[in-house]
């Protein structure tokens, strides 16, 4: 355990507690092509550390955001579960909201617009704000989204809010843990937000970080690792408060916020959800660094774990493919030290991964039909979270006699 002189991103504590070091690795979404192969590549620390003063789990280092965001390869509408989870979330929200086409929804981080679409397919006007010009483009141009090519902050909401843009609704879903500067960020939603209006957060819950060993969720576009507790104290300080909460498994678990202004006019009585997390959380002492000191020792014994299976079945002769260039499999092949030596090459369905290569371990990315013309005898699930979609989709290599190593939240075989 040691202290580190950097401050906490939330509260600005300078005495924050290091738990867990995964040592130097590459950025995790920047995948290589056969040129960069014998290029030099950059590596940055990735420690995770705790802030004793408001619970926030964090890593130190920052990489500029716009290394990290201006051309991204994650695109959300490649997953099933990710489109029916926000035609869902949406669907419910114009029921229940009252909203119509007079109101607003904006979604901060917004992707090739796979949740803004179903406003927009119901007659409701939407605004996009997201960093990457390419994604952007495609939510522009194949979905019809406005979209602003920008990061979001407290000026950028400031902009809008002058140019008389508020929103009914706020979508921010897996973006805070990728931002630096959160007092800025949550300015920003306060200031865009309509006095009754509501912001929807989602962001990964450090519990199930925990409970699940999710170590390989931890890579350097995620900065941060949020419970209720911090959250809470978080918003705050920028006058919203938490009017209920869910906690939901995709992702390997998250919270759904629903945060509101708390201005006498727009105060609402938090759900009892709010206080009964907060009270758990109080009991798995969250604002304590054992837990977290127990889940860094966790993460070595399965990592140990790992390393000896893969490395008897191929003694055995085995042939092992991955699926999924994720970027928490290049936080666990890269902090595993697990590369060609063992692994033949990775398969991901996303068509902008494939004829790349994979950070530090340099694999080759290929379609899944490679899986059913090359029959490997074993394929590493780097992208455990959507298990059951993937099992689904490779029902006829199953079939064959191939099997999937699944590492997390417990190695097993299926």
């Amino acid at each position: 355990m040691n202290l580190f002189d950097s401050r906490c991103r939330s509260c600005g504590n300078a005495a924050l507690i290091t738990v867990l070091s995964l040592g130097r690795t590459p950025l995790a979404n920047a995948l290589l092509t056969a040129a960069d192969l014998s290029r030099p590549e950059a590596t940055y620390p990735l420690d995770l550390a705790f802030c004793p003063q408001c619970s926030l789990v964090q890593i130190i280092e920052t990489v500029p955001p716009e290394q990290l965001f201006r051309e991204y390869l994650y695109f959300s509408s490649f997953s099933d579960t990710m489109l029916q989870h926000a035609q869902q979330l949406v669907t419910q929200l114009i029921a229940a909201r009252g909203l119509h086409q007079t109101s607003l929804a904006v979604e901060i981080a917004s992707n090739d617009g796979y949740l803004l679409q179903y406003y927009q397919h119901a007659g409701i006007p939407v605004l996009g704000v997201e960093p990457a010009t390419n994604i952007a483009r495609v939510a522009e141009q194949e979905r019809g989204i406005r979209t602003l090519v920008e990061f979001f902050g407290a000026d950028l909401a400031h902009q809008l809010q002058t140019a008389g843009e508020q929103a009914d609704v706020i979508h921010a879903h897996n973006v805070m843990a990728h931002v630096a500067d959160l007092n800025g960020f949550v300015t920003g939603i306060a200031t865009l937000l309509k006095d009754d209006g509501i912001a929807v957060i989602e962001v990964p819950y450090v519990k199930d970080l925990l409970d699940h060993v999710e170590f390989d969720t931890i890579y350097h576009e995620h900065l941060c690792y949020f419970s209720l507790t911090a959250l809470t104290q978080l918003f705050q300080r920028h006058a919203l408060a938490v009017q209920d909460v869910e906690r939901l498994a995709i992702h390997g678990g998250s919270l759904r916020l629903t945060v509101g202004k708390t201005a006498p006019a727009a105060a609402a009585i938090p759900s009892p959800r709010v206080a009964q997390l907060l009270r758990d959380e109080a009991d798995w002492r969250v604002a304590q660094v054992t837990p977290y000191q127990a889940f860094a020792a966790t993460v070595e014994r399965l990592r140990d774990d790992l390393r000896a299976l893969l490395g008897r079945l191929k003694g055995n002769g085995a042939r092992i493919a991955v699926y999924g260039a994720s970027a928490k499999g290049s936080t666990l092949l890269n902090y595993c030290r697990i590369g060609a030596e063992t692994l033949d090459y990775v398969v991901d369905r996303s068509t902008v991964k494939q004829g790349h290569y994979t950070p530090g371990t340099h694999l080759p990315i290929y379609a899944p039909e490679r899986l059913l013309t090359d029959q490997p005898d074993y394929v590493l699930l780097l992208t455990w979270n959507f298990a059951d979609e993937i099992l689904a989709q490779q029902a006829e290599y199953r079939r064959r006699g191939g099997r999937f190593i699944i590492p997390i939240p417990q190695l097993r075989v299926v």
